[in-house]
């Protein structure tokens, strides 16, 4: 009974030190490669297990170890919170994982949605608990075993690495995990293990190493058992190359792939039948997504293995995508049914107002589209390509009854020249980012930036309630217009206001000006003390000294106040509004309700 070697996935936080940990171990450099020095598309390196005997090998045969897989297979997967699905492929597809948490900065964001997807997939994880260099005070050893590098620090230094590693300890625990260092662990299924590493200095990780082959071999033998049958994968990047054309970078987790097969592969328009030409693998130790020198041609691969296929016809065939071998003498069109199912379901037009979304990958596709579903953000058109007219005519139509969704998410893709003067004409937002993060911030915060200045502007327009009273022997003229000194009890007043009495909630007319020592105001608030013109009421039939009045405020006005703006209003204005609702309502039952 053979193993296959184990797909493993790397997750974490941004700018933990994920590709940099590969690198250490594959001493090639593809972080200084990538945009924002973040890994940006799923590669995959295979360690042999030549390597890994070379590695631990010392570290397992004191513990009387032996290495029984035949290497493993790594997939670098980009740890951001954004890349859900990708990392919901990367962990379907994985096997194993590795959680690379900063040390310095414990749980962060992106920390937990990557437990909440290991979660959900039920996939097994250890944790790096990386950049043991950057402690104050640590002395480097490089490429020493963590636990002898711990021996030779200063006491000070290793207590400070133990409250840090027991903060994340206790964060695991909030979480209901048990976490410990991995040196302390008796029960590798019940407890999560930590190992402190430096991805710089490559202490701590030979024990990364010799604790995930531990776990593999003992816990995931049944899963790792080779089936035999035709090969089943995901398609991680459709690149074009040299002499060859398009081909397909693809991880196959099952099944055997052989030349001459006849695959069915996910594809723009509908699923893409072709025959294998070639199977391409990269020399072993060197990255798919960026090999120092080119591959090397095999008649057959088993999983896991990530390869590259040249086949004709691959026009259109779409990154993220499943990919099946058919069997000889099996009717392909059961596994293009297959296809089209998964293609549609992550291709996404449901509702009738929302953003619409251009990705450069299926996978980037369907982890925007959940990452925008997760914050509430509803999406009209989903789909892979550059931004074309009809996407920016689909959203100035969902801007003219919902301006903040009438908007264009770009990931990746070009915006076409004649879809670039579309949206300027239509004052259509579009949102272009290279990373997928920046790109689901920017939206957000401009909606919530739209919202507020939506709600403030709604809000001005409303009449605010005020309560007066008109001041005893404050009465300069007595009719046309009346003119009377208050005091603002509550609330504001302020020209062109209306006011009504508070004993019958009788209208007495409008006020025309606000004096305070001779000069006119565009408002009074309350405690204040000023002089009044009001247009129709006579001191002494309609009004009197001590009254108290409150400004009209329409019923529409008082709803909204009541049931959108409350917490706007100051405590003496809420009390106000509440006081003219009451009186209001002894006239007539239910008013603004």
């Amino acid at each position: 009974m053979s193993l296959r070697q184990p797909i493993v996935c790397v997750l974490g936080h941004v700018d933990t030190g994920k590709t940099l940990l590969l690198d250490k171990i594959r001493k090639t450099s593809v972080q200084a490669r990538e945009v924002g020095g973040i890994t940006q598309h799923i590669g995959a390196s295979f360690f042999p297990v030549e390597t890994l005997k070379q590695m631990i090998g010392p570290l397992l045969s004191t513990i009387k170890g032996e290495i029984e897989i035949p290497g493993l297979l790594v997939i670098d997967t980009p740890g951001h919170e954004a890349f859900t699905n990708l990392r919901k492929r990367g962990g379907s597809v994985a096997d194993i994982a590795i959680l690379v948490i900063d040390i310095l900065r414990g749980f962060e964001a992106q920390t937990y949605e990557c437990i909440e997807i290991l979660k959900a997939r039920k996939t097994p994880f250890l944790v790096a608990a990386n950049k043991i260099d950057r402690i104050p005070g640590w002395n480097s050893y490089p490429d020493t075993p963590f636990l002898k590098a711990y021996q030779l620090q200063d006491k000070y230094v290793q207590e400070d690495l133990d409250n840090r590693l027991y903060e994340i300890i206790g964060a695991f625990s909030r979480l209901g995990f048990r976490a410990d260092r991995f040196d302390r662990i008796k029960d590798f299924t019940r407890t999560v293990a930590i190992v402190p590493t430096s991805a710089k200095t490559g202490e701590g990780i030979t024990e990364l190493l010799a604790v995930l082959v531990g776990l593999t071999q003992q816990y995931l033998k049944k899963r790792l058992q080779i089936t035999a049958g035709p090969a089943k994968g995901t398609v991680l990047e459709v690149k074009e190359e040299p002499g060859l054309g398009l081909t397909l970078n693809t991880i196959i987790y099952d099944g055997t792939l052989r030349k001459d097969d006849l695959i069915v592969v996910g594809g723009k328009e509908k699923p893409i039948t072709t025959r294998v030409r070639a199977i391409l693998v990269p020399k072993p130790l060197d990255e798919i997504r960026d090999p120092r020198d080119k591959f090397s041609s095999v008649d057959s691969v088993s999983a896991a293995a990530g390869v590259k296929i040249v086949a004709p016809d691959l026009e259109g065939a779409l990154a993220g995508a499943p990919l099946y071998a058919v069997a000889d003498g099996e009717n392909p069109e059961k596994y293009v049914r297959l296809v089209s199912e998964e293609i549609e379901r992550i291709r996404i037009t449901t509702d009738v107002d929302g953003v619409v979304l251009k990705a450069d990958t299926l996978g980037s596709l369907e982890a925007i589209a959940e990452n925008l579903r997760r914050n509430g953000v509803p999406i009209r058109l989903a789909d892979v390509g550059d931004v074309s007219k009809r996407d920016v005519t689909e959203a100035a139509i969902v801007k003219e009854h919902e301006p903040f969704y009438g908007a264009i998410l770009a990931f990746n893709v070009k915006v076409l020249p004649d879809a670039d003067e579309e949206a300027k004409n239509a004052g259509v937002q579009i949102f272009k980012e290279k990373i997928i993060y920046h790109l689901i911030d920017n939206y957000l915060s401009w909606l919530k930036t739209q919202r507020e200045a939506k709600i403030e502007a709604e809000f001005e327009k409303l009449v605010k309630p005020g309560k007066i009273q008109i001041l005893e022997g404050y009465v300069f003229r007595r009719a046309k217009p009346a003119i009377v000194g208050v005091e603002v009890l509550a609330g504001r007043i302020k020209p062109k206001t209306i006011l009504i009495r508070a004993e019958d909630g009788e209208e007495i007319g409008e006020i025309q000006q606000i004096q305070e020592k001779g000069k006119a105001l565009p408002e009074a608030k309350q405690g204040m003390q000023v002089a009044i013109s009001l247009d129709k009421p006579m001191v002494g039939r309609h009004i009197y000294e001590k009254d108290i009045l409150y400004v009209k405020v329409p019923e529409p006005h008082a709803k909204a106040l009541l049931k959108n703006f409350m917490d706007k209003l100051a405590p003496d204005e809420q009390e106000a509004l509440n006081e003219y609702v009451n009186l209001m309502r002894k006239k007539i039952p239910f008013w603004a309700a």
